[in-house]
């Protein structure tokens, strides 16, 4: 006999029987080959104090066929999730439950499943989906006509789709952009594999690809060995490229990726990546090599394609990079590459090896609260193609520092009711090649050298230098700010040099432009006390639509003159980037590093301005001018590179400098800078910058020039202008391009141009570049593109695959 239950009566009952027809709607949830990052694990983290909530129009107990069965509007929350059906019916004999009509199940981490009719056991061994669509929190997109369960270890979906695409809203039927079809994908849970048989990839609906069955690791499987997404390359001198990476899951801690490459110009190329995890740290260590097939193809004096007697064939390259976290403040690590040329890895774009200058380097670093400590030994290269026997290359003469060291000590109480600061900095240098600059010239007749840089000493050279600083701010009624500093820094040089250093420096001294008198010396002992004042005078400015806030400041600092200011011998290897601008007016010592010490009275006088408008307007500048007042000018004597000339501090009154910018709520925003000669008002320096930014595109574009510096290296101007710029032709559709001319060359030194296409689950990029050097003898062209499907991967020249 039937028994028609209304809501609510004997509902103690069925409590057992519902609650496995809640957890049961999570089979679907569960049983799905989702190839996005969702876990397929069917054991369910269900809360033991979860309650359960039955809606229904009705309840029906037959005793007869032993069912029982909720009809009409059903719905069903249990911990978090949601069944919702027009029928569910639950088979005591078969421990069997259907639920039918409509059936949608929403996941508590977002997932949306819906059915026409879903039956499985209680126990969620064996099952039948009939029907199946699945729609995730992250857009992806899996449906099937029907879904098989067996022996609670494989699932078998019969026609299956699977897609990244958010469905057209207007036109839900049109085919998205990409979707995999298979006629059957089977997920064995057990071995963790998602399977798919007579399987095509569509593009707009059009099927491009067709395997007869691949297999890949089932999402929950974040490590499983295999190849990788390939790529393919385009480099004028290498050729087409193609390029295959296989991944071996050898351990949780530790993996290796090989990868093989094939030239057409160059032949096999092949590389290993070794990494390994520990609970501080990690390390890797990467090899690769080569043996060209045409050194010919690169350009005549390079190190890439060798001399005629000795071609380059072998080149090859090993590397390591490791980061450990010893304890809370402490970490070391290493980032070291050997390789048998200069420019391999560059030539190759070994991964994490392509910049100009690589420093492979081993440190350790401490970091408390107010203190910083770091040690560190470094190797310098300049991975160029030209060979190491012409004048203008540069890695022969790049140094060893074994090692330098850095320490920061800020006090954490007041001392004298100020703040007191403590630098302790010293290097030990170490090069085997003179880093000399020189040209001839002809005097009476005779073709001679003149030496008019030493940049690096042929030997070694350290030194250790303690920076102390005292200062305190006081405050005045009127809003004005006085801060008396003292400072006092102490260093101690010594110099190993070859005769070859010696004679250079002496040549130096002797060039008629240096006029110097060369002081050589084993040792150097040097001290720096300074006095100093500091005002600073904001005064705010407002309106009902704006608020401006100049600020006047004054600055003097009293010391003595630098030691051996006069002479020519202290090695300068770090404060040789010398910029005297805007941003470094205010500085107590202007130059980059420790091993020249700005000595002389000094003022620095200038205006620092910002303003806020309304509707998003901001503008901010700096003006002024720096004096030498007393003493000797250590930015008008002699140095071993010449660091101080064409400085516009040389001069008793420096240059003018200024700074001026602003930005504007619709993404314009623009910025200027100058060094203005202090008597003609000649432009020395300056940059210009502008940008704009809008959901149409965007465009920036700069301005830099740079006078002639003779001594420091740079004979002519330096003026060169960069623009680039992107522009969005469609919702989807974007071209772009860059460009930099060098009027002094009167050339096109780098463009780059190309066009993409992106959408929520598709993107497509083509670029092509070229490089040319001013001297016209070498150019580089380059062709990438890069093809990206979301949650499966990317192909093209500009990506190898992920590891997770």
């Amino acid at each position: 006999m039937a028994v028609a239950l209304t809501e609510g009566s004997k509902l103690v009952r069925l409590k057992r029987l519902l609650g496995a027809t809640a957890l049961a709607c999570l089979f679907a949830c569960g049983a799905l080959p989702q190839a996005h990052a969702q876990s397929l694990d069917l054991e369910r983290d269900v809360s033991p104090n979860a309650q359960m909530l039955l809606e229904a129009d009705t309840l029906v107990y037959d005793n007869d066929k032993r069912t029982v069965t909720a009809v009409g509007g059903v719905q069903i929350d249990y911990d978090g999730n949601r069944l919702v059906a027009q029928r569910v019916t639950y088979h005591r004999d078969s421990n069997r439950l259907v639920a039918s009509g409509a059936v949608q199940i929403i996941e508590k981490d977002g997932n949306k499943i819906y059915s026409d009719e879903i039956d499985i056991t209680d126990d969620f061994r064996d099952g039948f989906v009939n029907a199946l669509r699945v729609e995730t929190p992250d857009k992806t997109y899996f449906a099937a006509e029907s879904a098989d369960r067996e022996g609670g270890v494989v699932t078998t979906f019969n026609n299956g789709v699977y897609t990244a695409c958010e469905p057209c809203e207007e036109k839900p039927d049109r085919a998205p952009v990409w979707r995999i079809k298979a006629r059957k994908i089977i997920w064995d849970g057990k071995a963790k594999t998602v399977r798919f048989e007579q399987s095509r990839f569509e593009m707009f609906g059009f099927p491009i690809a067709y395997l007869p069955a691949f297999e890949v690791a089932d999402p929950t499987v974040k490590r499983k060995t295999g190849f990788l997404i390939p790529g393919v390359t385009y480099k004028s001198e290498l050729g087409i490229g193609a390029i295959v990476p296989f991944y071996v899951a050898l351990s949780p801690t530790y993996d290796l990726t090989l990868q093989g490459r094939y030239y057409s110009r160059q032949g096999f190329l092949g590389q290993a990546e070794w990494r390994q995890r520990f609970n501080n740290g990690q390390y890797n260590l990467k090899i690769a090599g080569i043996r060209q097939g045409d050194p010919d193809a690169f350009d005549l004096n390079t190190v890439d394609r060798g001399t005629v007697a000795d071609p380059t064939r072998f080149r090859g390259m090993a590397a390591s990079k490791g980061d450990f976290v010893i304890n809370e403040r402490w970490t070391a690590g290493w980032d070291i590459m050997v390789q048998t040329d200069k420019n391999f890895s560059r030539t190759y774009s070994i991964g994490g090896y392509t910049a100009l200058v690589n420093a492979s380097q081993v440190y350790l670093t401490g970091l408390g609260d107010r203190n910083f400590f770091d040690l560190r030994g470094y190797r310098f290269q300049v991975q160029e193609s030209i060979q190491d026997r012409f004048p203008s290359a540069r890695n022969p003469q790049q140094p060893w520092v074994l090692p330098s060291f850095d320490y920061s000590f800020t006090n954490d109480d007041p001392v004298a009711g100020g703040e007191f600061n403590l630098d302790i900095n010293s290097r030990l240098i170490y090069r085997d090649k003179l880093d000399e600059a020189f040209r001839f010239e002809t005097v009476d007749g005779v073709r001679q050298k003149q030496v008019t840089a030493v940049r690096g000493i042929e030997g070694t050279s350290g030194r250790v230098t303690a920076d102390a600083e005292w200062k305190r701010s006081f405050v005045s009624d009127g809003g004005l700010v006085v801060t008396p500093l003292l400072a006092f820094q102490a260093d101690s040089t010594f110099v190993n040099q070859t005769a070859a250093s010696v004679a250079a420096i002496n040549a130096m001294a002797a060039n008629p432009q240096i006029d110097a008198t060369a002081d050589v010396r084993s040792a150097y002992y040097r001290y720096m006390a300074t006095a100093g004042l500091d005002l600073r005078w904001p005064v705010l400015f407002s309106s009902t639509s704006s608020t401006h806030v100049l600020e006047p400041v004054a600055q003097i600092f009293a010391r003595p003159n630098e030691q051996y200011e006069e002479t020519l011998g202290i090695p300068n290897e770090d404060a040789q980037s010398f910029v005297f601008d805007a941003t470094t007016l205010f500085e107590r010592d202007k130059f980059s590093g420790y091993d020249h010490v700005e000595g002389g009275t000094r003022a620095n006088v200038g205006f620092r301005y910002s303003g806020t408008f309304g509707g998003g307007w901001t503008t901010n500048a700096i003006v002024g001018q720096s004096y030498h007042i007393a003493g000797e000018n250590s930015f008008d004597s002699p140095d071993l590179v010449n660091v101080g000339a064409y400085s516009g501090l040389e001069t008793e009154r420096s240059d003018y400098v200024g700074l001026v910018g602003f930005a504007t709520p619709f993404g314009l925003s623009a910025s200027a800078s100058t060094r203005l000669d202090e008597q003609t008002l000649e432009v020395r320096r300056a940059e210009l910058r502008a940008g704009l930014s809008t959901k149409r595109g965007s465009l920036t574009a700069k301005y830099a020039f740079i006078q002639a510096q003779p001594l420091y290296g740079f004979p002519t101007d330096r003026k060169e202008v960069t623009l680039a710029a992107s522009a969005r032709l469609h919702e989807y559709w974007r071209v772009f391009g860059s460009g930099t001319y060098d009027f002094e060359a009167n050339m096109t030194t780098r463009d780059s141009f190309g066009f993409a296409y992106d959408d929520e689950c598709f993107s497509y990029s083509m670029t092509f570049s070229e490089l040319r050097s001013t001297d016209r003898r070498e150019t580089s062209q380059t062709v990438g593109f890069n093809i990206s499907f979301r949650t499966i991967g990317d192909f093209g020249s500009s990506s190898l695959g992920s590891i997770q």
